[in-house]
């Protein structure tokens, strides 16, 4: 089964106060395109974030968010009532010394004196909590995974029903094909006979006719379209990973629609080509949304 390129996952994990959210999302792009925003704490363990998301993903522009969040009472920034302390001291001190007022409202300016308000606990990662961090990646990437096979599979349903059209019109095409000779044969002659006072050599213009009509002869485009129908089928069923594949086949199967267009002359068979375009056209947008 083929896979999409879009996916979306998201995962929660618990570790002492914290609450570790990682959330995974996966757009089409030729390559992978992978960009990441990591709690700190973790951000030595990116490298193997990275190569984890793009040994399971393969393809796709994904965005990655790691974060952290704690409980109230643990989450606020600590006020650093040692510095606070000092400040206090020294600014009466120097209010003493210089005969400078003190402030009014204590309170405030010391909340704004550097540092006072600076988290300055260093947290180390410990191998217990990364393996959580670990385990809660790996969950989100699975979401991701199967959000894509679910629309892989809407997507192989979309590709079938527009093959199966193509097809349908490509065999509509053989009741006009006797008729359309027959009328390139009729509208020939009609003008020659009207353009020309004079006898003709009737055996030349049917070996004329003949060469004319066989340069118009659609047989071996309509094989080879037939073809690239059938690999178009049996690529899709070969798994994910295939969405290069079809966009190349894609682009041959519309090389051999516009031939026949260009061949065709007979405003029936265009009416059929126009139809088997605008089903390709579909199947050309899709495609570049297959892993």
């Amino acid at each position: 089964m083929i896979q999409s390129m879009t996916g979306y996952g998201k995962a929660t994990a618990t570790f002492g106060d914290k609450k570790i959210y990682v959330e995974i999302k996966s757009l089409n792009s030729k390559a992978m395109d992978l960009s990441t925003r990591i709690a700190p704490l973790y951000r030595e363990k990116e490298m193997e974030i990275r190569n984890l998301i793009s040994k399971t993903l393969e393809r796709g522009k994904v965005d990655v968010n790691l974060w952290i969040e704690k409980e109230a009472a643990e989450a606020a920034t600590p006020i650093n009532t040692a510095l606070l302390q000092n400040y206090y001291q020294q600014i009466k001190t120097i209010s003493e010394t210089c005969n400078i007022p003190l402030p009014e409202d204590w309170f405030a300016t010391l909340l704004r004196m550097p540092d006072v308000l600076t988290r300055v606990d260093i947290q180390e990662l410990t191998e217990e909590e990364w393996n959580t961090v670990r385990k809660a990646v790996e969950e989100a990437l699975q979401h991701v995974v199967d959000f894509r096979k679910q629309e892989g599979a809407a997507l192989e349903k979309k590709f079938a029903e527009k093959i199966d059209n193509i097809e349908r019109l490509l065999k509509s095409i053989e009741t006009y094909e006797k008729e359309r000779v027959t009328k390139i044969r009729e509208r020939i002659t009609e003008a020659l006979e009207k353009s020309l006072s004079i006898d003709y050599d009737k055996n030349r213009l049917e070996q004329e006719l003949i060469y004319y009509i066989e340069k118009l002869d659609i047989n071996e485009e309509k094989q080879r379209l037939s073809n690239h129908l059938k690999y178009f089928r049996e690529t899709m069923a070969g798994g994910h990973g295939q969405g290069k594949k079809l966009g190349f086949i894609a682009q041959e199967m519309g090389r051999e629609i516009n031939t026949t267009g260009s061949k065709s002359n007979h405003a029936e068979m265009q009416n059929i080509v126009v139809q088997m375009k605008d089903e390709l056209e579909q199947i050309k947008e899709q495609v570049l949304n297959v892993m």
